[in-house]
């Protein structure tokens, strides 16, 4: 992962602040930064964009091929002295199975969940990044209990992203949805 690359630093740059999307199912607000558990970490991308905008984030990655890539990133990022924050301050990554260590850390305001998207019956591959994810990682067949983990942990909320028209994990229905072209945020108020 190249958390200094163009295209994520263009998203930090310009991607909105804290009126995206993401910031506002995360809870984010003028003056106020959550601190986040992201339990599917995959490459990071959100949780650099969340650190990137003052929250404090501990991953947590279960593959220890994305694992390896999410350490050489961080490491990279941590060289690069380029960003306005300190990545080694704002982000943390923890290896295993996010359900127990969910229950064994101490309560995060708001929990994050991107679990692999159901397969689609579209004919169109999807991108390449997210092929090479679920070869490595498979398709997340816990998700389910995940969120039944998280709900029972978070402090203020979980945020869950799914496709749009996928239905809800667990069916339950979230407190309320935030929802953008592709994809929306299902979010549990606590």
């Amino acid at each position: 992962m190249d958390f200094l690359s163009d295209a994520l630093n263009y998203r930090r740059q310009h991607g909105g602040g804290i009126k995206q999307a993401i910031a506002r199912a995360i809870g984010i607000k003028p003056g106020f930064r959550p601190h986040i558990i992201d339990a599917t970490a995959g490459l990071g991308k959100d949780s650099f964009l969340l650190s990137s905008l003052g929250c404090k984030v501990t991953m947590i990655e279960r593959s220890p091929v994305l694992a390896a890539l999410l350490v050489d990133g961080l490491e990279r990022a941590i060289q690069g002295q380029s960003l306005p924050f300190s990545v080694k301050e704002m982000m943390t990554l923890v290896k295993g199975d996010a359900a127990k260590i969910i229950r064994e850390t101490t309560a995060a305001h708001t929990i994050y969940l991107d679990p692999m998207y159901p397969h689609s019956s579209k004919s169109a591959l999807n991108k390449l990044e997210m092929r090479m994810i679920r070869f490595l990682v498979g398709d997340d067949l816990d998700a389910a209990k995940l969120l039944d983990t998280a709900l029972e942990y978070a402090s203020n909320r979980v945020v869950v992203k799914r496709p749009k028209g996928a239905p809800t994990l667990s069916g339950i229905t979230p407190s309320h949805v935030i929802t953008m072209k592709n994809s929306r945020y299902d979010v549990y108020m606590i």
